[in-house]
């Protein structure tokens, strides 16, 4: 009997000890250690590391960079379909209509026409498709560097942004595909959501995140087309009157203070929400249709209707403008748009849209107020990490310079920026300070004195980047703290993955990974997705849009 006691203790200790192991594992993997422990063991593993500092030269040749200079060429976005008729017509449209199946309703649709023979005047007419977001057609037809014949967003905002911006545009069909947006909320706070709040809209969804009872997440309103539709609901549910008061501006940065950070993509955002980071979010209805992972959230529609209008411009010719609406008519076919509606199309076709009252000016008001206020009045202390190894020299070196100092521009100023480089060795090469000319001019400056050799100590960098936080931590407290790792390849010296995971998991600062020319290692992943961050890939013809939208959403 005694034998048997001490066998069942030593059985209720061992599950004990389980257990506390458990609890201090995460879902994903990762044990998370006391704060204090977790400083310490970065100290302990900083101090094999080899850390040098070089003083960062002014660049005194560095100027305003012109958008167009800050935007990759525009062949980053794919033809999707390539005609080759003698008059042959290049859409932009919309990513859910252009990419690969069953976001391809145009695709299927262009490819289909351009083998039936189609002619305008005895001339053979085909149609090419770009697949391009709304919001980067806009971008670049702003910055001079790009012009298609045909444009077609997901809704009539971003021609009126156009429009706003002295490119007159020309409606030739105000409803191609019929879509609403909405926001997503999950079924297991739906109806306690309801019972407290009444009606699901966009106003009782800010209110009830302000109060935490849900977690509401949306995408980048520079790109996406649902991202700029719900941002202007939200302002317009904190003035009614006036969307773009002071008073909405105010209500929008407290509000930023508690909401998740925005989405980089819509990818990201329904990764937080499989990992139930979030119960709330914004959708487009296709998009929700056909996401069999989304179907335990109840969709609301709301904010103005996604109809996919087709817009040209006055630099096209009217003999192109006339076969345009050869397609047109092709697109408008019962037969067309009955596979539109098996691709997640023309449903809640009764639903009328919610107007926020705004121009293309205020439009383009609206995406400044939300970067000026996304991070609820909070500046952001980040540290770039360049990989300066070997397998980076020669044209993968120089693209990286060009897009940091391409970009540099959209990090706000009230932020405070660090650079260090690594290859076996790390070196500081800008310590933090707030981005003013001047240490823009030293970022740029430490950034084009980059060179590459030598081996990849990713995670030794990605130490000395912490450590550099946590002490200009101290002098801004409130600030969020961030960091941009970006490699060509995988660690291959130093500090291994497995005994930083902790420290990252425990401090909980995001690391963004921008996996450059390759597809990013498992390890990357998990660095990036652990503290609600993203990996990105880009290579060297994308990088400078991968980077532009990211700072802009996070900086």
């Amino acid at each position: 009997m005694k034998r048997f006691l001490a066998m069942l203790l030593a059985l209720v200790l061992c599950l004990t000890l389980f257990a506390g192991c458990d609890k201090n594992t995460g879902d994903d993997g990762i044990k998370v250690i006391p704060y204090d422990d977790a400083v310490k063991e970065l100290d302990a593993l900083l101090s094999r590391v080899q850390v040098s500092s070089v003083e960062a030269p002014i660049d005194i040749s560095y100027d305003d960079v012109s958008l167009q200079d800050a935007l990759a060429d525009i062949s980053t976005f794919p033809l999707t379909v390539k005609g080759t008729g003698s008059i042959n017509i290049e859409i932009a449209a919309d990513t859910e209509m252009s990419s690969e199946a069953p976001d391809d309703w145009m695709n299927v649709l262009a490819t289909k026409f351009n083998k039936e023979n189609h002619q305008y005047n005895g001339k053979k007419v085909t149609i090419s498709v770009r697949q391009i977001t709304g919001g980067e057609v806009v971008t670049y037809m702003r910055a001079g560097a790009y012009r298609p014949d045909l444009y077609v967003p997901s809704h009539a905002a971003w021609g009126k942004m156009l429009d706003a911006a002295g490119i007159e545009t020309i409606t030739l069909c105000d409803r191609l595909l019929g879509n609403t947006a909405g926001i997503l909320i999950s079924d297991k706070v739906y109806d306690g959501f309801v019972a407290k709040y009444g009606e699901a809209n966009m106003k009782t969804v800010v209110e009830a995140t302000i109060n935490g009872d849900l977690t509401f997440a949306y995408t980048n309103p520079y790109t996406s087309s649902t991202g700029l539709n719900m941002l202007t609901m939200i302002l317009k549910a904190f003035d009614p009157a006036n969307p773009l008061s002071e008073t909405a501006s105010s209500k929008l940065q407290e509000y930023q203070k508690t909401a998740p950070p925005t989405a980089y993509t819509t990818a990201v955002m329904k990764n937080k929400a499989a990992k139930g980071i979030i119960n709330a979010m914004v959708m487009e209805e296709q998009a929700y249709v056909l996401t069999k992972e989304l179907s335990s959230y109840i969709f609301i529609p709301a904010g103005i209707r996604h109809d996919h209008p087709v817009f040209t411009f006055d630099y096209v010719s009217q003999e192109k403008q006339e076969a345009a609406k050869l397609f047109i008519d092709y697109c408008l076919t019962d037969e067309a748009q009955k596979l539109g509606y098996d691709k997640g199309f023309n449903r809640h076709n009764d639903y009328q849209g919610e107007e926020p009252g705004l121009d293309g000016y205020d439009y383009l008001e609206a995406q400044s107020l939300w970067k000026q206020n996304k991070n609820g009045g909070k500046p952001v202390i980040a540290v770039f990490v360049a990989d300066t190894s070997g397998s980076m020299n020669g044209s993968a070196i120089h693209s990286l310079q060009q897009s940091l100092i391409a970009t540099a521009p959209y990090i706000g100023s009230e932020n405070y920026i660090g650079l260090i480089s690594y290859s076996d060795t790390v070196t500081v090469n800008l310590p933090i300070d707030e981005f003013t000319p001047t240490q823009q001019a030293k970022f740029t400056g430490a950034v084009r004195s980059l060179s590459a050799s030598g081996a990849t100590a990713t995670y030794d960098a990605t130490l000395q980047a912490i450590r550099m936080l946590l002490d200009k931590q101290k002098e801004i407290p409130d600030a969020k703290l961030m960091l941009f790792v970006l490699t060509d390849g995988e660690q291959n010296t130093g500090t291994s993955y497995d005994r930083i995971r902790s420290i990252v998991k425990t401090l909980q600062i995001p690391v963004y990974t921008i996996a450059y020319n390759y597809a990013g290692t498992a390890d990357m992943k998990e660095l990036s997705e652990m503290n609600e961050a993203a990996p990105l890939e880009a290579n060297t013809q994308d990088i400078v849009n991968q980077l532009r939208n990211l700072f802009n959403t996070q900086l």
